[in-house]
């Protein structure tokens, strides 16, 4: 993991939620700690790892992911044990 994912993974953690992170950086994120990325059906898209699965859509058109992502994130890096 770089710094750049270590500051992503730290503003996922950060409170109160930031709803203003960037989709891109969040999704780099679990692609870098080995999650699976699944492709759905229009902005479906799943990151399974450790038996863990996250289902989210990705926002649009804005590029932000708004607080209730932001925590579902959170609440599966917690479950899959990439809590900072």
């Amino acid at each position: 993991m770089n710094n750049k994912h270590r500051k992503t993974l730290a503003d996922i953690f950060r409170n109160p939620l930031n709803g203003a992170l960037e989709w891109a950086r969040i999704e780099n994120l679990l692609s870098n700690i080995g999650c699976d990325v699944i492709e759905g059906a229009g902005s479906q898209v799943s990151f399974c790892k450790a038996g863990q699965v996250l289902n989210v859509h990705r926002p649009h058109p804005q590029k932000e992911a708004l607080r209730y992502r932001v925590k579902s994130v959170r609440d599966f890096l917690v479950l899959i044990g990439e809590a900072p």
